[in-house]
């Protein structure tokens, strides 16, 4: 007695998932890079919700 999902959030998260580990698969320099960018954008964005 299953009803059909519009969207499936498991499936979804799966396939992102792998994208990534394909992206980075061997490329440590290049994850190390990407996460350190999204650190620098995360907190810029906190730095403005805080002032404003």
């Amino acid at each position: 007695m299953k009803k059909t999902k519009k969207y499936d959030a498991v499936a979804e998260v799966r396939k992102i998932r792998e994208e990534l580990s394909l992206k980075y698969w061997g490329r440590h320099e290049l994850l190390l890079k990407d996460l350190k960018e999204a650190r620098m954008a995360f907190h810029i964005k906190q730095k403005a919700l805080k002032k404003g």
